[in-house]
C-alpha cells in the first residue's frame, strides 16, 4: 500500500535527500573526487569499509551510489531479506550523528532513523512507517518529542488499521482519531 502523499511529508523527504546529496558532494570535493565518476564509486566503497568514521549523510550518499550485488537495487534499499541490502542497511546505523545547533540532543539520531524508514519504506511495517513519517517534518524543524509524547503516539498508531495508517498526514490527524 502506498502512503497518501502530503506536501508536508514530500517536502521533508526532499529536504533529507537534498542534505544527503549536498553532504556527499561536499565530501567528494574535500576528497578531490568528482561526483558521478568511477572514482566517486570507489570512494563510496571506502566509506562503507568503516561507516563509523563518517557522518550518516555521507554514508547514505555512498549507499546511493552503489548497487546491491544480490538484488540489483540501490545498496541498502532492496527488499527486506536481501542479504546485501540488509547488511548495507545496517551500515547506515553505525555512522556518526552530529546534532545541529539549536536543536535538542538526539534530534539528529531521530532524523536519521525516520529518514531511513521513509526513504526505504517497503522494508518496514505500516506501523513503523506511519510513526516515523509523521515525525520527520517536525524533526527537521528542530522539534523532538518527549519520551511520553512518543510513547503516546506509538500507542495511538498501534490502534489503527493498516489502511488508516497510510492515510495519516499530520500528527494532528493521529490525535483527532484519539478523540473519536
Amino acid at each position: 500500500m502506498r502512503r497518501v502523499e502530503h506536501p508536508r511529508f514530500t517536502t521533508a523527504l526532499r529536504r533529507v535527500e537534498d542534505s544527503i546529496e549536498a553532504a556527499w558532494d561536499s565530501f567528494c570535493a574535500d576528497s578531490g573526487v568528482a561526483p558521478g565518476t568511477a572514482a566517486a564509486c570507489e570512494l563510496a566503497e571506502v566509506v562503507l569499509q568503516d561507516t563509523s568514521e563518517f557522518d550518516w549523510r555521507i554514508v547514505d550518499g555512498a549507499l546511493n551510489r552503489l548497487t546491491c550485488p544480490d538484488c540489483g537495487s540501490t545498496l541498502g534499499a532492496g527488499d527486506s531479506g536481501c542479504p546485501g541490502c540488509d547488511r548495507a542497511n545496517g551500515f547506515r546505523f553505525a555512522a556518526r550523528e552530529t546534532d545541529r545547533p539549536d536543536v535538542p540532543p538526539g534530534n539528529e539520531h531521530a532524523i536519521r532513523v525516520c529518514s531511513a524508514v521513509a526513504r526505504t519504506r517497503h522494508r518496514y511495517s505500516p506501523r513503523a512507517r506511519a510513526g516515523y513519517e509523521l515525525l520527520l517534518p517536525d524533526l527537521l524543524d528542530g522539534v523532538l518529542p518527549t519520551t511520553p509524547e512518543a510513547q503516546r503516539a506509538k500507542h495511538l498508531v498501534n490502534q489503527l488499521t493498516d489502511d488508516e495508517l497510510e492515510h495519516l498526514l499530520t500528527p494532528a490527524d493521529l490525535h483527532r482519531k484519539e478523540t473519536r
